[in-house]
């Protein structure tokens, strides 16, 4: 199975002022939604890890993000693309949790979910705690940001978009 891994907040869509919250508040990048469907139509499963502190903190509530992540979904839909699944983590920094970005927890989710070793799955983001979970769930040779915001420790993976690999032949 080809799977990508991406952040949402900063790569697909828009970052907030702080968070996103509201339905309104969610606007894609430019191109972003064609770059999804261009990878599911090459066959790629893309799926989301995104910390989502706003809920932890009262700022928004579970049904609040399933009204963003349904209007994420319908854009998605009319450009020909789909995000197959959003796995978040609903915890502040201070709540010690093993989900929140940079551990692991999302991509370890998601490996179980899918029933796959995350050796070799890419991973896409604009922030270095994506990044840095990304390497701790085993993917250090396929993650790279978005953003100018990761700092030079990660340089070599710095790029402007996500260099996916062609799959290597079977035989």
């Amino acid at each position: 199975m080809k799977l990508l891994i991406l952040e949402r907040d900063g790569t697909i869509n828009h970052e907030g002022d702080p968070f996103i919250t509201s339905a309104e508040d969610w606007a894609p990048l430019p191109g972003a939604l064609d770059a999804i469907a261009q990878l599911n139509h090459a066959g790629f499963h893309v799926v989301i890890a995104s910390n989502q502190p706003g809920l932890g903190r009262g700022l928004i509530d579970v049904a609040t993000l399933n009204t963003i992540h349904s209007r994420m979904h319908k854009m998605l839909a009319a450009v020909g693309a789909k995000v197959d699944a959003v796995f978040y983590c609903p915890h502040t920094a201070e709540d010690g949790c093993t989900c929140r970005k940079p551990l692991p927890g999302l991509f370890e989710q998601i490996g179980e979910r899918y029933g796959l070793d995350l050796h070799g799955v890419a991973a896409c983001g604009d922030n270095l705690e994506h990044l840095l979970a990304a390497q701790a769930a085993d993917q250090p040779e396929r993650a790279a940001t978005t953003s100018a915001s990761a700092p030079a420790a990660v340089e070599p993976m710095r790029q402007p978009y996500c260099d996916i690999p062609e799959p290597t032949p079977s035989w």
